[in-house]
């Protein structure tokens, strides 16, 4: 198929400009991301489920009592 695309003087640079650089990004952006630390993953991953500052609902409500 590539040869349809670079025959003649016809040549859509913009056409091919935008393919290169979309498989330019996406080729980086699969490499970054298998090239991560498992132990960061991991990290990443259970990140949102830690409760590091925990509400107290009997300080939270002084104004109630």
């Amino acid at each position: 198929m590539y040869k349809y695309l670079l025959e003649g003087n016809n040549i859509n640079w913009m056409a091919m400009f935008a393919l290169v650089t979309f498989f330019v990004v996406f080729l980086v952006s699969i490499i970054v991301i298998l090239g991560r630390n498992k132990a960061y993953v991991d990290k990443m991953a259970h990140l949102p489920l830690e409760d590091s500052n925990p509400v107290n609902l009997e300080t939270k409500n002084n104004y109630e009592k």
